[in-house]
């Protein structure tokens, strides 16, 4: 199979194979924002599933800066140890484990930060859930060096933990995303405006890492095809700075797209024909093949094995990634390998609730119960309500905020 072969990245590190899980929301680390127990029983169960690359959720690298109440953070070794029993899950398993660093920018919860910042003062405008989100403060000069080194810094002391990579969260609207967006960017500095500036800020990003962990560790990036917003990132400037980042010495680029104001990661707004085709951002991916040699992961809509090998064939992209479905299948590479899976049959929990459920938010709660449940060794619960799932998270948040205080 395709899905098998080994893949070679730029910087000289070995895939064992083509699967990927991308990331997901965890929101396992209360209180102090380290890892836990249970976040690190599911990422061994994952490894065991035999993965060629396992992607974490959200890790912030500023604690004063935080996305949701459960984020770990990672901006000194205060809880290195814990780092490195969580990297020790796939030593000498062939799996590579690579941390998700972010800033959230405005896409931060408004009860947990004290102030949001962003490259411009533009709110985040989600319908029905606009009153989680703060007025932003733009971000100063000084600010935006800061930032930068401390993705710097996060990424090297993930490196001296045990991981094995790192990957820049530069989609779905949060910091990264943000300053390259001219709809939430409208600086008149060097950091906003044109392309070229609007692209700055990833770049440095991208730059101070490198710098600081060396040309053999591998760094990657996940990007926007596009925001899906008027007036915002378009698919023409995203394969210009695809183009540019490749340029770079980027290691892996993984293509996915929208944001908490248009959630087309979840396959919402997007039309029926795409997503009954699977992968959401295939014509994309298609067209910047054609711009490039740099290694592309393509994340969104994969359900059938043979969808992911003829993409694969076709050499339109490079890694497979899959999220929604490990929760559910949390060996599926094996499985997929043992030719015993060729279908992933996901739910698709609903309220009943038209806005809500097209904003994807009890979609993405639904699947981080069963992460729960995978972490504290239980089976996944296919047949578990979409009503549960508020009770859940309301139950979460409340345990997090109260032990973050």
């Amino acid at each position: 199979m395709y899905l098998q072969q080994e893949l070679t990245l730029p910087c000289g590190v070995k895939l064992q194979n083509r699967i990927a899980k991308s990331a997901m929301s965890e929101n396992m680390a209360p209180g102090h924002h380290a890892p836990t127990n249970t976040l690190i029983h599911v990422y061994k169960r994952w490894t065991d599933g035999g993965s060629g690359l396992l992607l974490t959720g959200n890790i912030m690298i500023d604690r004063k800066a935080i996305g949701e109440p459960g984020n770990v953070v990672v901006e000194d070794k205060t809880h290195f140890a814990l780092l490195q029993q969580w990297a020790s899950v796939v030593k000498d398993t062939g799996v590579h484990l690579w941390p998700q660093i972010n800033h959230p920018g405005r896409q931060a919860i408004g009860a947990i930060n004290k102030e949001v910042v962003a490259p411009s003062a533009v709110r985040t405008n989600v319908q029905i859930m606009s009153s989680l989100f703060k007025q932003p403060r733009a971000l100063t000069e000084i600010e935006i060096f800061d930032i930068i080194e401390r993705f710097g810094n996060t990424a090297l002391i993930l490196k001296e933990a045990g991981f094995t990579g790192v990957q820049i969260h530069g989609a779905h609207g949060y910091l990264v995303s943000q300053f390259l967006s001219p709809l939430v960017n409208q600086r008149k500095d060097k950091w906003g405006g044109s392309l070229e500036n609007r692209a700055r800020f990833v770049l440095e990003v991208y730059r101070n890492i490198r710098k600081k962990v060396g040309n053999a560790f591998p760094v990657g990036i996940k990007i926007n095809s596009a925001d899906f917003q008027r007036g915002g990132f378009t698919e023409e400037e995203s394969m210009e700075v695809v183009k540019l980042l490749g340029a770079e010495g980027m290691d892996l680029i993984e293509v996915s797209g929208g944001t908490y104001e248009q959630p087309a990661m979840t396959g919402a707004g997007l039309k029926k024909s795409t997503q009954e085709r699977e992968a959401y951002f295939l014509d994309y991916v298609q067209k910047v093949r054609n711009l490039l040699s740099t290694p592309l992961m393509l994340t969104g809509g994969f359900r059938t094995v043979a969808t992911m090998e003829r993409a694969l064939s076709e050499g339109a992209l490079d890694v497979v990634g899959i999220a929604r479905p490990f929760t559910l299948y949390p060996d599926l590479p094996n499985r997929i390998f043992a030719g015993e899976l060729t279908y992933l049959d996901i739910p698709i929990p609903q309220m009943g609730l038209k806005r809500l459920d097209a904003s994807g938010a009890v979609d993405v709660k639904w699947h981080e119960i069963q992460i729960h449940r995978l972490g504290k060794g239980k089976k996944p619960k296919t047949n578990l309500s979409a009503y549960s799932v508020i009770g859940h998270n309301l139950s979460v948040m409340m345990k997090n905020l109260l032990l973050g205080k």
